[in-house]
């Protein structure tokens, strides 16, 4: 097969943990994707081309329509390929609220024992670049000395998912994978592939750690590769399909054709500059110009992110 302007490239990396639980996603809705690889560190000239400067992982492309952020990736999966639900325990709204703690509070003890415990992606290259991206020190030696505590923050979290499994369920809903799965499900895998005592800690909860195989199990659904290059070009040759639409309970007067910057609110903080498509409570759109791709429409989550008049 072949990608085309319908196909789902999906900009990311082996061992990118939100990209993990956006593979999750695809293998419960069983999909087709591509896998375009990105670098792990900047510079990252393909992506910026797409995203007018996000250079987080993962992105999902479809056409001319960029995906930044796995909240507003999997949203979008859900919409167009709605069988099998993400949703399956009555989760519809609170899974997203579950997703937060799992991308911050749960993510960043994750972080704290993986970088406390010398890993060895932590390089001086990598260290410097999420300094860059977070705007302030990676400071290896704080988080060796903050590793014991996070150790018992990152126990406190798997007890709940514990607690969850405790009845006897498959997975965190009920008896079939969701949203809440694959967000709490991508941290184990993470830990697991960086950090030896962490995974002495999901080993001392037998229910998750057989919760985690099962969730494993599902796969990722059909991946096939393509090249930065091919995925531009695709992009160029695409048109969006986002149509405009005003959002008459936007609070603060956007309206399409508004001149706004977007940017993440935690870091990777670097803003994307655009004209408003559409927007809504969950979502903003924003159209822009590359001579690479040329004009391509890139959304974002409202969660998470900041949306400004420019």
């Amino acid at each position: 097969m072949t990608a085309n302007a319908q196909s789902i490239i999906f900009h990311q990396y082996d061992i990118s943990p939100f990209s993990e639980k956006v593979r999750v996603v695809f293998g419960i809705k069983g999909l087709e994707w591509f896998a375009c690889d990105q670098p792990v560190i900047m510079p990252k000239p393909d992506l910026v081309a797409l995203t007018g400067g996000y250079r987080k992982i993962p992105v999902m492309q479809i056409g001319a329509d960029i995906y930044c952020d796995s909240q507003v990736i999997i949203r979008e999966l859900e919409r167009r390929f709605p069988s099998p639900s993400i949703y399956t325990g009555g989760d519809r709204g609170a899974g997203w609220g579950f997703s937060m703690w799992s991308d911050r509070v749960f993510f960043q003890a994750g972080v704290a024992i993986i970088f406390g415990g010398g890993t060895p992606i932590a390089d001086e290259a990598f260290i410097k670049d999420r300094e860059k991206l977070t705007g302030r020190p990676f400071d290896i030696e704080a988080m060796k000395a903050a590793a014991p505590l996070m150790a018992e923050q990152f126990r406190a979290q798997l007890g709940w998912l514990d607690e969850q499994l405790a009845d006897g369920r498959d997975f965190l809903m009920g008896a079939s994978a969701g949203l809440a799965d694959a967000g709490a499900y991508y941290n184990l895998a993470f830990v697991r592939w960086t950090s030896p005592a962490g995974v002495k800690l999901i080993e001392g909860f037998p229910k998750v750690a057989a919760w985690e195989k099962r969730v494993a199990a599902i796969g990722h659904g059909k991946r096939q590769e393509i090249s930065r290059e091919a995925a531009l070009d695709i992009a160029k040759a695409a048109t969006s399909t986002e149509a405009a639409k005003a959002d008459p309970g936007e609070p603060n007067g956007l309206k399409p054709g508004d001149k706004v910057m977007v940017m993440a609110d935690d870091y990777g903080r670097d803003p994307i500059a655009g004209e408003l498509v559409s927007s809504s409570a969950q979502h903003v759109a924003i159209r822009r110009n590359d001579p690479r791709v040329g004009d391509v429409v890139v959304h974002f989550p409202r969660a998470g992110f900041l949306v400004v008049k420019s």
